[in-house]
């Protein structure tokens, strides 16, 4: 019966996490994965202590992002969390393809040789794709919550700020390249820190503190009601 519900359906379970408190734990493995490796490429993109080359969070992205979230959506799939699945299918396949275009034992950039303008642009266009993808997301959520909102307003913008900065290195512009690089590593850490603060709220909430997430159900609880 559970497969048989809505995405609509999904959005309700995504925005009222809990009841029974086995079944919400496997969100907060999926968000927290989701923080660490979003926040850890922030830095890079910030270029924190220096740090350019992101080929170092290859682990990260296939066996904590990927991995992790691919996991924990089969989970939300079984409770019935039509919306949750999808996010979390979404985010890990996107984690599992970045990884894959950086690795070198695939060959991609080997791939377009001298070629870094095609490179940039076709990383370009593999971004910004993603970030229509996350508009849908953006839009969905708007009847959940505050934070879930934010997640999705800060990774949206991220990945709008890094595909214009992989087109203008394409272009040859390196100065406005490094800004919009740098301006997307911003959001992606500010869509990080909300995930953590959704990760403390999901583990903490049956043992210690539960933290506000800012319901918005309510401005549509009309049109629910209609449904």
């Amino acid at each position: 019966m559970a497969a048989k519900q809505s995405l609509g359906a999904g959005v309700s379970r995504f925005r009222n996490q809990g009841g029974n408190a086995d079944l919400h734990r496997q969100t907060g493995l999926a968000i927290g994965a989701f923080a660490t490796t979003l926040t850890t490429l922030s830095l890079s993109l910030m270029e924190w202590r220096g740090v350019t080359v992101t080929n170092v969070f290859i682990g990260n992205f296939f066996f904590v992002a990927a991995l992790g979230l691919l996991i924990t959506a089969q989970w939300e799939l079984a409770v019935g969390n039509g919306f949750a699945y999808t996010v979390f299918s979404a985010f890990g396949l996107f984690y599992a393809g970045y990884a894959a275009i950086i690795t070198p034992a695939f060959g991609v950039q080997a791939a377009y040789g001298n070629d870094t303008a095609e490179y940039n642009n076709a990383l370009g266009f593999f971004v910004i794709l993603w970030t229509v993808f996350v508009l849908v997301f953006f839009v969905a959520s708007l009847p959940t919550n505050l934070v879930y909102i934010l997640i999705f307003f800060f990774v949206d913008l991220g990945f709008m700020t890094v595909a214009a900065s992989y087109f203008a290195k394409a272009d040859g512009n390196l100065t406005a390249a490094t800004a919009l690089q740098i301006t997307g590593g911003v959001f992606c850490f500010l869509a990080g820190l909300v995930g953590w603060y959704l990760t403390f709220h999901l583990l903490l909430k049956d043992s210690m503190i539960e933290l506000p997430l800012g319901d918005t159900s309510r401005y549509f609880a009309r049109r629910a009601k209609n449904e």
